[in-house]
């Protein structure tokens, strides 16, 4: 039976290490990413239907699991925009696939930046969550360049059971998240 990288990671190593940093008695109390949702806005959809589409299409292949369209909720006359357009595409990872996901995140994509000086360490929210924006869909290694036709960027939010930023900063750090130092 297969199980992810970072699945098996998590159970060997960052429970240990995090039982001992924090002091929890139970394993059970030590927090775990439950899930991670990545969201991406086509604005320039209000224009042209195809572009939401295709951003369907290459979230699908990036997260591995069928994205779904987002509408508007309300219309707004400055943008042009009506109420139910299909504005942006969004995805929700858990169990196997999330884990995945994070593993290519980390190894493959991340590194693939350019200028990459690490995560930035404002996207806490406080709760133990942490949120990260990708300017574009291109680092990812199953996007082709030449099938292309717009770079969007995409906001990827980590949600873990943690209940601070520093348990949370603490869990994807030992994930192998890559912050900047402070």
């Amino acid at each position: 039976m297969y199980t992810p990288r970072l699945k098996e990671k998590y159970a060997k190593q960052v429970i240990p290490v995090m039982q001992e940093k924090f002091n929890y008695k139970n394993m059970m109390q030590v927090p775990k990413l439950e899930k991670i949702c990545i969201n991406q806005g086509v604005g320039a959809a209000v224009a042209d239907k195809k572009l939401v589409d295709q951003a369907l299409e290459e979230l699908t292949l990036i997260a591995g699991q069928r994205a779904v369209a987002t509408k508007s909720k309300k219309a707004i006359s400055n943008f042009k925009l009506r109420e139910n357009l299909p504005i942006g595409t969004r995805v929700t990872l858990r169990g196997e696939r999330m884990y995945e996901f994070l593993d290519r995140l980390i190894s493959v994509s991340l590194p693939r930046v350019r200028d990459f000086q690490g995560l930035n360490l404002k996207g806490f929210d406080g709760r133990g969550n942490y949120n990260m924006g990708i300017t574009e869909q291109i680092i990812f290694p199953e996007i082709v360049i030449d099938k292309v036709n717009k770079i969007n960027g995409m906001d990827i939010a980590f949600v873990t059971s943690a209940k601070t930023d520093e348990e949370c900063m603490a869990l994807l750090k030992e994930f192998g998240l890559p912050f900047k130092k402070s």
